[in-house]
């Protein structure tokens, strides 16, 4: 016993020793975990000078108004198809007065059972009224943040009235709740300034609102849809309340919001004609320089193939000319650049001034740092008065008091999820899923084999083989063990993104080799004793490959808002999103290419059987892999890999699942459709993993 642990120690301390890198940093323009980055931001640089050339094309009204026809459509295909309105259900639950306004408290039903909380904000003069929605950026607290409650304050002092209500995943809407009223646990932890939010909230939830608007994405993106589809269909539902009360006059709407809410303001003012004056916030800048500066946002933020199309943040604004837009932008802002913010302007400008309007856009800039400052609220205040009362006076903001998040709260207990019947998003979406089931199962069972592979490599993004160029390699070193060696290798994918590598190699010939990709990197399993070493001492061959984002590439940018949560390489995830390509695809292509050059190697003339194991995070695409191309490998074992997508939809709390998605992919085909593609004789499925994460 004492040989045995003395034996051990020793084997431990041996690996401790060992370095298994491959990379290093200085031989390569961008660090390793930059790397995949830095590759998806070059594409995208590239697709964003197609769209310039598109651009400069537009001379004339009639070509503008083709410019934004095309990608009204493309938007709206992305984001999916809205709800049919139903009922508002409307009711005044509360109401207050203030200096100069006279407010109501209102609750509203978006969808059946679906409520959104408000606050109203009228004007004491004479109706009716112009009026503006204000969507509320990203505040724990949604409505009741003090800049949202002063922007509102403000307009209806103005002789405005304004309607301030609450996001989902903010103030009375968070969603991720139990059916026992209990706040959903999140398996990782807060930071403490968070937290400390979070606990001020009503039921205190677990989950800020990113990180619940990012939960919903990762279902929506399965099924198609995004959860802008969400957020926009609320803001909506919220003109359409706007525009129904008897003091408001409906040809007379405008909107205006900050950060999250600059985003919904422009998502809005794009689809929604009834918009007649905008004023989006600390949020429209250039993709080039938010790319550069900064990362893609949280999920509503993103719009699938987006980058790919030609879809620019600037075109929210050219998709409503010659309509009134104020861009409000913030001279220190971190996230959304003002550079930027200024070269789109620019060319909104010029496109405006294809309809002979170029004054009716136009920028404020305050020298402060992100948020809905003093100055942005009078501007947007003033800009709105501008266009809805034909008024253009100074507008300065008075000091008044704001009210306590408890004297704005619409529902008794705080949170619209203790309503008796109440359906969340996640609720939303797993019907949304059911419905998919049903229409994919037949459509499915009707594909022929061929079929199917065609369908799979559509939504998946995956070409054939034998259109992959072929991978070269180069030596980076070599580690020695007792009774084998590791070569390490540089892998130069097609993509021109180096994928460092480990080669285990028997002392012995082997005539047979297995491809290993784990979803931790190379060498999660590569310690003496463990899983790598039992296959080379059965006389296998390995090559464990870092796939790209994963290992010493995966993802670490230096502004990654989502710490971890959705799983290694969420930011690369959104940025391949855009640009219509799916993290799946893009490895599955690579674990192909490194079957083959596995084969292959170190002679082609002796090829030797290839066997696939793939672990966790890449047991998705080693899955795509082998049932794409299923001569490829000898056999397929899959361990601790998530066994559906429909799983991931009806689960709310999905950590890690982001990258494991792809867009649409549901209405297609899911997981055990694919398993059903391959020969069950060579597969093997050992610990299969739920949404939630591997079975115990």
């Amino acid at each position: 016993m004492y040989l045995a642990a003395w034996i051990l120690a020793v084997g431990l301390a041996a690996a401790s020793a060992e370095d298994l890198t491959v990379l290093q940093p200085d031989q390569s323009p961008a660090a390793p975990s930059l790397m995949l980055y830095e590759h998806l931001r070059a594409q995208a640089n590239a697709a964003l000078d197609r769209r310039a050339e598109e651009f400069e094309k537009v001379k004339t009204p009639e070509d503008a108004r083709a410019y934004q026809q095309r990608r009204r459509e493309f938007l709206l295909s992305q984001i999916g198809e809205f709800p049919e309105r139903s009922p508002l259900n409307a009711r005044v639950v509360g109401q207050f007065d203030g200096p100069g306004y006279r407010a109501e408290k209102v609750i509203y039903e978006s969808q059946p059972n679906h409520h959104v909380t408000a606050v109203l904000y009228l004007p004491t003069s004479k109706a009716p009224y112009p009026g503006v929605l204000i969507p509320c950026g990203h505040s724990y607290n949604g409505k009741a943040a003090g800049q949202y409650q002063r922007i509102a304050i403000l307009l209806a002092q103005h002789g405005l009235a304004a309607l301030c209500y609450d996001p989902i995943g903010q103030g009375e809407r968070y969603q991720a709740f139990g059916p026992d009223g209990k706040p959903l646990p999140n398996p990782l932890e807060n930071t403490a300034y968070g937290q400390k939010l979070l606990d001020a909230i009503p039921g205190k939830p677990n989950f800020d609102c990113v990180q619940e608007h990012t939960l919903v994405g990762v279902g929506c993106i399965l099924m198609g849809m995004n959860t802008a589809r969400y957020r926009i269909f609320d803001g909506v539902r919220s003109l359409d309340y706007l525009a129904s009360r008897p003091e408001i006059d409906p040809e007379r709407l405008g909107c205006t919001g900050n950060s999250g809410g600059g985003t919904l303001t422009s998502y809005l003012m794009a689809v929604d004609d009834r918009i007649a004056s905008a004023a989006p916030g600390c949020y429209l800048t250039t993709f080039r320089r938010l790319l550069e500066v900064s990362v893609p946002q949280d999920a509503e933020q993103n719009i699938h193939g987006q980058l790919a199309f030609g879809l620019e943040q600037a075109d929210y604004v050219l998709l409503r000319a010659p309509k009134p837009t104020l861009i409000c932008a913030a001279t220190r802002d971190v996230t959304f650049d003002i550079l930027g913010t200024w070269d789109l302007a620019r060319e909104a400008k010029r496109f405006y001034a294809r309809f002979g309007l170029p004054e009716r856009v136009d920028i404020v800039e305050t020298d402060a740092p992100h948020g809905f400052t003093v100055q942005l609220r009078e501007g947007a205040v003033r800009w709105m008065r501008r266009w809805l009362t034909e008024s253009d006076d100074l507008v300065q903001e008075g000091d008044f008091p704001e009210h306590e998040a408890k004297d704005l709260q619409c529902t008794s207990d705080g949170q619209v999820m203790f309503l008796p019947g109440e359906c969340s998003v996640f609720e939303l979406n797993r019907r949304e899923e059911e419905r998919l089931a049903q229409s994919r199962k037949q459509s499915w069972a009707g594909l022929a084999a061929a079929e199917r592979l065609e369908a799979v490599r559509k939504v998946v993004g995956v070409r054939p083989l034998a259109e992959l160029s072929r991978i070269k390699s180069r030596p980076a070193g070599k580690v020695d063990r007792p009774a084998y060696r590791i070569d390490k290798l540089v892998l130069e994918s097609e993509a021109g993104i180096p994928l460092p590598a480990l080669a285990f190699v028997p002392p012995q010939p082997a005539e047979e080799a297995v491809l290993y990709v784990h979803g931790q990197g190379k060498q999660a399993d590569a310690q003496p004793g463990g899983p790598i070493e039992k296959l080379v001492s059965a006389g296998r061959f390995v090559l464990a490959v870092d796939l790209g984002g994963l290992g010493e590439t995966q993802g670490r940018p230096p502004r990654d808002w989502s710490h971890g949560r959705f799983g290694p390489s969420a930011m690369e995830f959104f940025l391949a999103y855009m640009l219509d390509r799916s993290l799946v695809g893009m490895r599955a292509e690579e674990i192909l290419s490194c079957a083959r050059f596995l084969a292959e190697y170190p002679s082609a003339d002796k090829p030797r059987k290839v066997h696939l194991v793939g672990v966790e995070a890449a047991g998705v695409p080693a899955l795509h892999a082998a049932a794409l191309e299923p001569d490829r490998f000898a056999t397929v074992t899959l361990r601790r890999t998530l066994t559906s997508w429909s799983d991931v939809v009806r689960t709310p709390v999905c950590p890690h699942q982001l990258p494991n998605t792809v867009h649409g992919a549901l209405a297609v085909y899911d997981l055990p459709d694919l398993v059903g593609m391959i020969d069950a004789t060579k597969l093997t499925i050992e610990g299969p993993a739920g949404a939630a994460g591997p079975a115990d």
